[in-house]
């Protein structure tokens, strides 16, 4: 890999490295002191539902174990490599929160069987829509099979559900509704996102 083609500016990578930190903290202090602060935190529809609606945000930033945060701290860092020369800290903030939101109302709404919920994915599925949507906007067309390979993903995993053997490696059931959610995130922040460049540029 040539790293001086990587985005490593502060602008594209800060957030980044901000969720990687605050991801790897979160579980470093679960193991450490125990669960107190987590359980404060994680996806819980109960108590989502009394008004703690932090739990909407910060229950992405948790993780079942060490392999569950590996793999997607693992697929952060490689949207980032993949994408961020597009990343800024306006867009990828509003991606983030977008998908976060996405999911867990998405979650909360439609599948009230959920009770509980942590980690990454459902987010990351949202930001490799905005990433693929933007390869599309800047004329790349392997954004085109990006775009379609993570809808036909979503798909198969809504008919057949996930890998039984990343299921097991996690420790929990994969919440593959999470991953449709906040692929809607994505795409929706994605459509308004690229829409109002496009006004900016024909205003310009």
């Amino acid at each position: 890999m040539n790293f001086s083609n990587l985005p490593l500016s502060r602008r594209q990578s800060s957030l980044v490295l901000l969720l990687f930190a605050l991801s790897l903290l979160l579980f470093i202090l679960e193991n450490v002191i125990g669960d107190s602060i987590t359980q404060a935190l994680f996806y819980q529809r109960d108590l989502i539902s009394k008004g703690e609606l932090w739990r909407i945000f910060t229950g992405h930033l948790l993780h079942t174990n060490g392999f569950h945060l590996s793999l997607n701290l693992a697929a952060l860092i490689l949207l980032w490599a993949l994408h961020g020369q597009f990343y800024n800290l306006k867009n990828y903030s509003g991606v983030f929160l977008s998908c976060a939101v996405s999911t867990s109302l998405g979650i909360y709404f439609f599948n009230p069987a959920l009770l509980q919920y942590v980690g990454l994915s459902g987010v990351l599925h949202g930001i490799f829509i905005f990433g693929a949507l933007m390869d599309i906007f800047n004329n790349d067309k392997t954004g085109y099979l990006l775009f379609i390979g993570v809808w036909l993903k979503i798909a198969h995993e809504q008919l057949y559900g996930a890998s039984a053997d990343v299921s097991s490696l996690i420790e929990a059931n994969v919440a593959v509704d999470a991953h449709l959610w906040g692929a809607i995130g994505g795409l929706l922040f994605s459509i308004v996102y690229l829409l109002k460049i496009k006004k900016t540029s024909s205003l310009g």
